[in-house]
């Protein structure tokens, strides 16, 4: 293998992602994972990371089709929508939070209730079983059936059906699998994180694979032997002194690589600039998610989109659809934009792309 530079990594960091096009259950397959976030500026993260991988894709043709598709909304490394074979990965999940016998007598209630009518609304819960308010994540107030079908869910009791408005329906989740091998689970689930994230800096690796507490918190003592079982099969390099990891099947070094010459705007959760400290290395500028950011503090902006140039992270874009006009401010890492024309004319190209993007169905 030829030598592995900081070039060839963020060569290899863009084009393995960014596949050629393909249909919407062969994208979400192949990326095993999709992280997904309620916030819609301009469409939703999951909307934007799929728009750059499945043909002719629109907004909300996820939500629109996910009840014909092979995918589960659940939690892996964060909560998004997975493959049907990374779902079965992680279950039977037992959660990190043991339920006294009040709480399980009141799941196995709904779990009747949702089974008789085959598709619930949280609302249609809460009249039925009137369990009252309780206090959520945020400090605030929400209902009590809302948590518990949220519980009930990550315990892997009930999934997701489709979705109303934004808010999850659920079904029942009747599923009669034996346990999986834990270590193999494991080896599985490192894999996908791989897929998914590499080249990874061995820092980075490390913490996504610690984050697989949230995807099957009963094997967390299991963690450790997979990462070590992971760095000591996969390949490696070490580039200006950090070791990084990728598949086996691949080579950073290899030509095909070749960054073309499109501008894209990517979700600030897209598998390309996901990882922040990765992000850094590759190309030498933090870039911070700051919609959660008091507007005062914020650099960037509420939801700024990293702005992609062949192979470079160039600075970031705030994008707005209103009345059917799309309203873009830009930013550059060193200041100022490109002066080359070929720039000019695939930004324009981009800006096209996120208007058809954006047109309803």
């Amino acid at each position: 293998m030829a030598q592995i530079t900081p070039d060839a990594l963020r060569r290899h960091a863009v084009a393995r992602t960014l596949f050629t096009p393909t249909t919407l259950p062969k994208a979400i397959h192949k990326l095993g994972f999709v992280q997904a976030d309620p916030i819609r500026a301009p469409a939703r993260a999951q909307d934007l990371t799929l728009r750059h991988r499945v043909a002719g894709y629109r907004a909300g043709d996820l939500e629109a089709r996910y009840p014909t598709l092979a995918i589960e909304e659940d939690f892996f490394v964060n909560y998004g929508f997975v493959s049907r074979e990374l779902h079965r990965l992680m279950h039977p999940r037992t959660a990190r939070t043991a339920w006294p016998k009040t709480r399980w007598t009141q799941a196995h209630e709904v779990l009747a209730f949702v089974r008789e009518r085959g598709v619930v609304h949280p609302r249609e819960v809460d009249a039925a079983f009137a369990h009252g308010k309780t206090r959520n994540w945020f400090g605030g107030s929400s209902n009590a059936s809302t948590q518990l079908l949220d519980g009930m869910h990550y315990r892997g009791l009930l999934r997701v059906a489709r979705r109303e408005g934004g808010t999850r329906c659920y079904a029942v989740r009747d599923v009669n699998e034996p346990a999986p091998d834990v270590a193999a689970a494991m080896d599985a689930l490192v894999d996908v994180i791989v897929a998914k994230y590499a080249p990874l800096p061995a820092a980075s690796f490390s913490q996504l694979v610690m984050h697989l507490r949230a995807a099957a918190p009963q094997w967390g003592d299991a963690r450790k032997a997979a990462l070590a079982r992971a760095k000591a099969r996969l390949p490696r390099a070490l580039v200006d002194g950090v070791t990084w990891y990728w598949p086996e099947s691949e080579n950073p070094a290899s030509k095909c690589h070749a960054p073309g010459d499109a501008v894209r705007l990517l979700a600030p959760f897209d598998p390309i600039v996901w990882d922040r400290r990765r992000f850094e290395l590759l190309w030498g500028w933090a870039y911070r998610f700051e919609a959660y950011t008091p507007a005062p503090k914020r650099v960037r902006g509420y939801y700024a989109l990293p702005l992609l140039w062949r192979d470079e992270v160039i600075g970031w874009g705030n994008v707005a659809w209103r009345d059917g006009v799309l309203d873009t401010q830009l930013g550059y890492a060193c200041g100022k934009a490109p002066r080359d024309t070929a720039f000019k004319r695939a930004l324009d190209d981009e800006l096209g792309r996120i208007e058809a993007f954006l047109q309803p169905r």
